[in-house]
């Protein structure tokens, strides 16, 4: 250990590791963890390789994990501090060029929304829409008229009022909104994945107590994730047990469960496996916790995954 780490450790802080501070192929006598204190091998686990090692490095930010109980106490209270969250805008709800939205004259009413869709945004976010219909027809609408709109997005559904800036009728009928007011967010869409970039412990095999190796989620869904790991981990159709930890605004859930191999795609000569997991036993508690991830990162979807799978 150098002089630095020596004083890191004293201090209570996490220590950070170089590869010639990481044994291979022996017990580790402390916990490594990543920079924000996530759980990357336990005390008494095993690397089985510089290919594992090497993964370890190119991918987290290894640190001691034996730290004093005041330093780990001052981290999670970091991770869990309070945030603001700020007013959705037009730009956060990714609505496109013919998104669906339905409009409702009697705000907050049980009356039917009539159909419409987006055909342009202006730079102050004010909307441009073909007119709704109703039984076939246009439906009149005035001028400083407020309507309410739900609009269905690539990532979710949304809920917020408008006041109609224009009723046009050349070059053809469209209607002008005027910038939303206050937006809420109303439900996910099934299935988004998003970027991710957490530590998986994962397990071969059904059963087991424990983890035998480390993985990379960069993607992640409420059914299932994508999971680089240094080498392939089995077979389409062969099944894993992992383990790694969901942080989000309201929670800070433990997740360890079983997951099917989908399909994997191997990497060249040095470069990892990237595997497709779908998972298959998760309780209530952990279901949510999924959710509420994948909800708060929306704004980074990679793509949407087929609901049925």
């Amino acid at each position: 250990m150098t002089e630095d780490t020596v004083e890191s450790s004293v201090k209570g802080v996490p220590a950070a590791l170089t590869l010639d501070t990481v044994p291979v192929g022996t017990p580790l006598d402390w916990p490594i963890v990543d920079r924000d204190g996530a759980l990357l091998f336990e005390a008494g686990a095993i690397l089985v390789g510089i290919e594992e090692r090497k993964f370890l490095f190119d991918n987290f930010s290894p640190h001691r994990g034996d730290l004093s109980e005041n330093a780990a106490a001052s981290g999670e209270a970091a991770l869990r501090a309070p945030e603001t969250a700020d007013p959705l805008t037009v730009k956060d709800m990714h609505l496109t060029i013919g998104a669906l939205i339905g409009l409702r004259q009697q705000i907050g009413s049980a009356a039917p929304m009539h159909p419409s869709r987006i055909i342009g945004f202006a730079p102050n976010e004010a909307l441009f829409a073909t007119p709704p219909l109703f039984e076939g027809k246009i439906l009149p609408l005035n001028l400083g008229e407020n309507v309410e709109i739900v609009a269905i997005a690539s990532q979710a559904v949304f809920r917020f009022v408008c006041t109609v800036v224009a009723v046009c009728q050349l070059p053809f009928d469209y209607i002008v909104l005027s910038k939303p007011g206050v937006i809420r967010r109303l439900r996910e869409r099934k299935s988004i994945r998003v970027r991710a970039h957490l530590a998986v412990r994962y397990g071969i095999g059904e059963t087991g107590e424990s983890y035998e190796g480390l993985g990379l989620a960069k993607g992640i869904s409420a059914l299932g994730m994508s999971l680089a790991a240094s080498w392939p981990l089995g077979q389409v159709g062969d099944r894993l047990r992992v383990a790694f930890a969901l942080k989000s605004k309201d929670l800070d859930t433990p997740i360890e469960t079983t997951a099917v191999i989908r399909n994997i795609q191997k990497g060249a000569a040095g470069e990892p496996a990237v595997h497709g997991l779908e998972f298959d036993q998760l309780d209530m508690a952990q279901q949510m916790a999924m959710k509420v991830f994948v909800f708060d990162r929306q704004d980074d979807v990679l793509y949407w995954t087929n609901p049925t799978r």
